[in-house]
């Protein structure tokens, strides 16, 4: 059975995203809860390589930036770090920011004793760096900034961190600063969710190293959601090798309704039933063979079978029916059903396909090219000319954009090699 894990990622967030030439600034202070100022606090623009320092009045400025949705997040050793919202339309932007003190509790030292917490930490890795050939090349060089609890009730494993964490990626040459807000895995309804910001840097590197680097970003670009979204806001989905359909979900007719399976259960379960009763007279274990345990398992059986099925629709979805021009700035797509959106440029390796668990299923005239689902659960989606969205809970992905997380993202800024001077 194919298991679908999904995750949505707040670092698209973060949008650069004008057509225009203007430019703009955003500025403040810094300060801690007295009002004192405070210097060489790090500033970063979240998804960006774009970074500054507070001076000794606690100043900052980001310069020259176009309009847009932009999150500022703020570090300072012995301080929670910090992120800020900022949207720039038609002028420069001025905050000013208060750092709350970094105050270890004993409640976070017991948490870090739980004998579980090296196979929760590990469990985390997994699901946001990822388990691809570029997560193998990844370390997080700070795991004791982070907090696990898991929720037995619940079966969900959070985890926080009081500190940025700090990823090196010796695939794609980035260091990088990730504020993560949360992190859940829902192993009973198996779905992974984690929100967060990310800083990126570029790693220290020969000119050889370098090239290859180029070479392996380019390739975590190309298909991924961001490279979609970019497409999809320049009309050039279809050149770009992206086909959209639609992943329809119908009722099942094989499956009974609910109301006459729970019927049958509630009166099977029912203590003091004829059934029941003869099996106590005549000592037949309930666990064993019996006519009220083949009834039980029958009516179990069919509230097991899904109540939906999925119907491939191979009818092409056109780009300019799908995404509407609503706002200055941004684009819109609201849609029924999944889209099944498939990236005809690039094949899926056979590591994902048998062993990740993350693959989709295909009509069997359909090449193992890479393939995702989008799902609505907030409609609309509004997104930017950079890939960015505008509120990444409108969507839930799975298939082969869950596979790749962390150790296959590019900053919002990247520039394809194609597009390069």
């Amino acid at each position: 059975m194919t298991i679908w894990l999904r995750f949505c990622s707040l670092f698209l967030l973060i949008a650069l995203s004008s057509y225009g030439q203007n430019s703009f600034n955003i500025s403040g202070t810094i300060k801690d809860k007295t009002g004192q100022a405070i210097p060489g606090a790090g500033v970063y623009l979240s998804s960006y390589k774009t970074a500054t320092v507070t001076n000794n009045e606690g100043q900052f400025i980001l310069s020259n930036l176009k309009a847009g949705n932009y999150e500022i997040l703020v570090e300072m050793m012995g301080y929670l770090p910090l992120s800020k919202n900022v949207i720039l339309s038609d002028k420069s932007v001025k905050i000013d920011l208060v750092l709350k003190e970094n105050t270890i509790q004993l409640q976070e030292v017991i948490i870090r004793s739980d004998p579980n917490r090296e196979r929760y930490i590990k469990l985390f890795i997994q699901q946001f760096i990822g388990m691809t050939p570029n997560a193998e090349q990844c370390k997080l060089l700070n795991p004791q900034v982070i907090q696990t609890d898991f929720d037995k009730a619940a079966n969900v494993l959070k985890v926080t961190a009081n500190e940025f964490l700090i990823i090196e990626n010796k695939s794609l040459g980035y260091r990088i600063k990730y504020m993560l807000e949360n992190f859940e895995r829902d192993f009973k309804n198996n779905i992974v969710y984690y929100s967060g910001h990310p800083y990126f840097e570029d790693l220290p590197g020969s000119k050889r190293k370098k090239q290859d680097w180029d070479k392996k970003r380019e390739i975590a670009y190309l298909g991924s959601s961001q490279h979609f979204f970019r497409s999809l806001y320049q009309g050039s989905s279809v050149a770009d090798g992206f086909v959209i359909y639609k992943l329809e979900k119908v009722p099942n007719r094989n499956r009974l309704p609910d109301s006459q399976i729970n019927e049958h259960l509630k009166r099977l379960l029912k203590p003091g039933n004829p059934i029941s009763r003869m099996n106590m007279v005549y000592g037949i274990s309930q666990k064993g063979p019996s006519p009220l345990n083949d009834s039980i398992a029958y009516w179990r059986k069919q509230e097991a079978v899904p109540k939906t099925i999925e119907i491939l629709n191979r009818a092409e979805i056109k780009t300019d029916t799908l995404v509407k021009s609503i706002y200055k700035n941004m684009k819109t797509i609201n849609f029924n059903d999944d889209l099944y959106v498939i990236y005809t440029n690039e094949r899926e390796t056979k590591e994902y396909t048998e062993l990740s668990g993350f693959a989709l299923n295909r009509p069997l005239d359909i090449p193992n090219y890479q393939i995702s689902l989008i799902h609505l659960l907030e409609a609309p989606v509004h997104f930017y000319m950079n890939g960015g969205i505008l509120n990444s809970k409108s969507t839930l992905m799975s298939g082969f954009w869950a596979y790749e997380k962390m150790a296959d993202t590019v900053p919002m800024d990247y520039i394809p090699l194609a597009n390069r001077k």
